[in-house]
């Protein structure tokens, strides 16, 4: 078998974020049995809403396809404030899974609109995520922008009352190149305090700049519609990397456009279990003689508890 050197980047994989919105369905199939009702993806992964499924998880797209009789979970991306509103007046008993992470940047949207500035959100137009941020606000207060250019049309109510925040899976650099046009065309616009994007995001990114100068080819295994995955294949494409290619599994490798390779960087979204990874590490094992060196760019030692109501015992 031909040779070939892989280079895993690390930290990859799931985040403590995602960890946590899989660990509250998990326990609340066990607190309160099946089925448990998720609205949306609990995560953008179809390995771990097929498992979930499979334990007795129900995915909805909408709260009104969901019983009153039976608890609700909302999906770690967040969601507007009408959802927890509406389930309240429906007397549901609902679990909120939303990132800490992405929570903060609600707060942090709340703040700036309690003291009277308009906020610019930097993010995905459709991205779940950023329809729950922009819907923690009345309509009209969150002025949505995707590229650098966009901020060029913005129409603010006034240009001197304005923040900023952003989606906490973006790319780092693009992201910065659209902070600098917001602060060239509004320098009095208010940023956060600390940086929005996450720190798996941007850990991720880090380990993908440090692999892509070093391989051939870059696979990032993550789910279609996973921002922060899609963004690690274009931060590797730009990092050096002549070709990158997002795969869900390893039945998805498109081998003959990896034909010729003697080396290949692995790496993995947020939302995407170890055992995917190692099942396309076994996959190369079946065709190359492979050795594996790791490539660590950031330790993460980051938990976060699940809520009161499922830590607590059935009454």
């Amino acid at each position: 078998m031909p040779p070939l050197t892989l280079y895993l980047a690390a930290p990859r994989g799931f985040c403590a974020g995602v960890d946590r919105a899989i660990k509250i369905v998990e326990m609340a199939l066990e607190k309160w049995g099946a089925p448990v009702y998720v609205r949306h993806e609990i995560v953008h992964n179809k390995y771990v809403v097929d498992d979930l499924r499979d334990k007795g998880a129900v995915f909805v797209e909408e709260l009104d396809e969901c019983p009153t009789d039976r608890p609700v979970i909302f999906s770690a991306h967040g969601v507007a404030k009408s959802v927890p509103a509406a389930a309240e007046a429906r007397q549901m008993l609902y679990v909120d899974a939303t990132c800490p992470l992405v929570s903060k940047v609600h707060i942090e949207a709340e703040r700036h609109h309690a003291n009277g500035l308009q906020m610019v959100m930097i993010g995905h137009d459709g991205h779940p995520e950023t329809i729950g941020t922009m819907g923690q606000l009345p309509d009209g207060e969150v002025l949505l922008v995707e590229t650098a250019d966009d901020v060029e049309t913005l129409e603010p109510r006034d240009p001197e009352k304005l923040a900023f925040i952003t989606q906490t899976t973006l790319s780092v650099d693009d992201t910065a190149d659209i902070v600098a046009a917001l602060k060239a065309r509004f320098p009095n616009i208010v940023g956060p305090h600390k940086e929005d994007i996450c720190y798996a995001t941007t850990n991720r990114q880090e380990a993908v700049k440090a692999v892509a100068p070093k391989v051939d080819a870059l696979l990032v295994i993550g789910a279609p519609n996973s921002s922060n995955s899609k963004r690690l294949v274009e931060v590797g494409s730009r990092a050096g990397c002549s070709y990158s290619q997002l795969v869900q599994r390893a039945v998805d490798i498109d081998w003959r456009a990896l034909d010729g390779i003697k080396t290949l960087g692995i790496t993995a979204g947020a939302s995407a279990p170890e055992v995917l990874i190692e099942e396309v590490i076994d996959a190369f094992r079946a065709r190359y003689d492979v050795t594996v060196e790791i490539v660590e760019t950031a330790q993460e030692r980051v938990e976060f508890k699940v809520p009161r109501v499922l830590r607590e015992r059935v009454a």
